[in-house]
């Protein structure tokens, strides 16, 4: 960097993931990062299960022309490098059960992992090498994202595509050997390459599924791009037209640019991502529990209900309350895993919301759904998001009582985070639905072991299915 020209962002998060070395990263967070991985290969294997995965599996595999060579999780199947990204992160968020950084409400170790196991093979880098970068990724992504304060769900963007992008040019920057010069230059290409529409929350389409995926594949192009001389712009984040000002337009005078670098190599915002307990949208699980401690604290049973409140963060609504016709009578699975009025009302009925809540039987089930009508939502005045994502659930009964229970600070959360054990769990009933205890134990063995000795293509060989 020349002295005449001031630093920027880009240049920050250059220095900090070229420069970061493995004894710079606390042990505990290394370990987390091995479990966070954990669960997304369970979640990965779980979605082979759904219709989803083959569909999309077979696009991935006409767009590589046969002739790819770079194993997928949890298939026996071979693609171009990108393409088995693409496939890698959705098979991890296509269940909307991977894990959250809550302040930046992105789902980053999906597009993280991918671009870190892809490039690192590609690499012939070892383990250790992968996980470092893994690291990096997750600490830029939750960072870049924690700047919006929650407003590109807002004006309609995903961060998970959105940011990942640039997240993942810095795993692929790193781990391909570019200088903190020709990773600045990255991320102004990565610019050109973020995406993620929420337009999928008014039918239910699958988009959302893609995008982590899409982000991998972005920072591999980003990367490689750079290393061979292509120029990007300087101020990929606060300038004119860069991230924040393009994509938030006067929201972005509510961003603080002073997050994207904060504590970068002293506070580990990984330490911070939130493992989900439910298979769906994060804004909906503190009212999914307060319902389900309700039901079984009162006993209650659907016909003695009249109505139902469900307090939320405003900043929520849009995406898990509205369209509430939709909401109210989910068209498909992935309405129903963004619906606070299906969620509270199957909570209410069955005490719980898991994968076989997101059933076809299940969502044209007519109690639930009569239920789902009386379900009405409310800004919850008193919500700490986006540092929680809180919950209330106030049911009246056909007797006029009023009953209530308050979920301030979401399971999961980072005052009540699922450990590593708890992650191990989930992990092994994921692996349940597709493969053996003896090839779960397998594959949890290899996971557990990133960083301790074996080379980053045995590892991708390891965790696809054998053909």
């Amino acid at each position: 960097m020349s002295n005449d020209r001031v630093p920027t962002i880009a240049d920050a998060l250059a220095d900090f993931a070229a420069s970061l070395r493995p004894n710079d990263i606390p042990e505990p967070v290394r370990e987390r990062a091995r479990h966070l991985i954990l669960d997304a290969v369970g979640i990965a294997h779980a979605s082979t299960h759904y219709e989803f995965a083959h569909r999309s599996l077979s696009a991935a595999q006409e767009l590589s022309g046969g002739a790819g060579a770079t194993p997928v999780i949890a298939l026996a199947a071979r693609l171009a490098p990108r393409d088995a990204m693409l496939m890698n992160g959705l098979l991890i968020h296509g269940l909307d059960y991977d894990d959250t950084h809550a302040a930046g409400v992105i789902h980053a170790t999906a597009s993280t992992f991918p671009c870190a196991l892809g490039t690192a093979a590609l690499a012939g880098a070892d383990g250790e090498a992968l996980l470092d970068a893994y690291v990096a990724g997750m600490e830029v992504g939750a960072r870049l994202a924690s700047v919006a304060k929650g407003g590109f769900h807002q004006v309609g963007f995903h961060p998970t595509g959105l940011v990942g992008a640039f997240a993942c040019t810095l795993v692929a920057g790193r781990l391909l050997g570019l200088n903190a010069a020709q990773l600045a230059s990255a991320q102004g290409i990565a610019l050109s390459m973020g995406s993620g529409s929420l337009e999928f929350l008014q039918d239910g389409a699958w988009t959302k599924r893609m995008h982590p995926g899409w982000a991998a594949g972005a920072g591999l192009t980003a990367a490689t791009m750079a290393r061979h001389g292509f120029v990007g712009p300087r101020q990929a984040y606060e300038g004119r037209f860069g991230l924040f000002n393009s994509h938030l337009g006067p929201l972005a005078r509510d961003g603080d640019l002073g997050l994207a670098i904060a504590g970068l190599g002293e506070v580990w915002e990984l330490a911070k991502v939130n493992v989900k307990p439910l298979p769906a949208c994060h804004f909906t699980h503190a009212c999914a529990d307060a319902a389900a401690i309700l039901r079984e604290r009162h006993g209650l049973r659907p016909q003695q209900i009249r109505s139902v409140r469900a307090l939320v963060p405003a900043e929520v609504v849009k995406t898990v309350c509205e369209p509430v016709a939709t909401k109210k009578r989910p068209q498909n699975s992935y309405d129903a895993q963004f619906s606070i009025p299906y969620i509270v009302a199957t909570a209410l009925i069955r005490g719980r919301f898991g994968l076989a809540e997101l059933d076809e039987s299940a969502l044209r089930d007519e109690a639930t759904l009569a239920l789902a009508a009386k379900v009405e939502y409310e800004v919850d005045p008193n919500s700490p998001f986006p540092k929680y994502y809180s919950g209330e659930v106030i049911v009246t009964l056909d007797d006029g009582r009023e009953l209530r229970h308050r979920e301030h600070v979401n399971r999961g959360g980072e005052e009540r985070p699922i450990t590593n054990a708890e992650v191990v769990r989930k992990y092994d009933e994921n692996m349940a639905l597709v493969a053996s205890p003896a090839r779960a134990a397998q594959v949890r063995e290899r996971v557990l072991a990133i960083g301790k000795g074996c080379a980053a293509a045995e590892l991708q060989a390891g965790l696809a299915a054998r053909g």
